[in-house]
């Protein structure tokens, strides 16, 4: 699957607004990687309280963002989609590095891997890039569990 426009990639993630990350999926080979993008707004609800004067992305949601589209290649990994009982979450985070400061109208691209799985822990190598340079990247370990309300 190629491409997921923003209706496919809310079908495949259980956030949205404020704290949906993903506007669209560019490219998705499951089992591999994904490449999906995040159009960073000026009206984003954490500006006004993140350096006002000068806002920049809160470098928590580029990782945010990064979870995100591990969550979307898991999903398609195994050719499921979450229910009301599925949670996907961090594990870990490694070496993260923010290279560059996000600002509104910047166009996030982040490309996840898959570098293993074991049992329900998944361990993704992540980049986030700004017209073709890296301003994030790090090595996250997510889990789906299951849980009955």
């Amino acid at each position: 699957m190629a491409d997921m426009d923003v209706y496919e990639v809310l079908e495949h993630l259980p956030q949205r607004f404020p704290l949906l990350m993903i506007d669209r999926v560019t490219e998705c080979e499951p089992g591999k990687r994904i490449v999906a993008l995040k159009n960073v707004s000026v009206n984003e609800p954490y500006f006004p309280g993140h350096f006002p004067q000068r806002p920049i992305m809160p470098g928590v949601l580029i990782l945010e963002a990064m979870a995100q589209a591990a969550a979307i290649l898991v999903f398609r990994t195994a050719g499921e989609r979450p229910d009301k009982s599925t949670l996907y979450y961090y594990a870990g985070i490694d070496n993260a590095r923010f290279r560059k400061p996000v600002i509104p109208g910047d166009q996030l691209e982040i490309e996840v891997a898959i570098m293993w799985s074991k049992r329900s822990i998944w361990k993704f190598n992540c980049a986030a890039r700004v017209d073709g340079n890296v301003v994030a990247e790090a090595e996250i370990l997510c889990t789906q569990r299951s849980f009955t309300e």
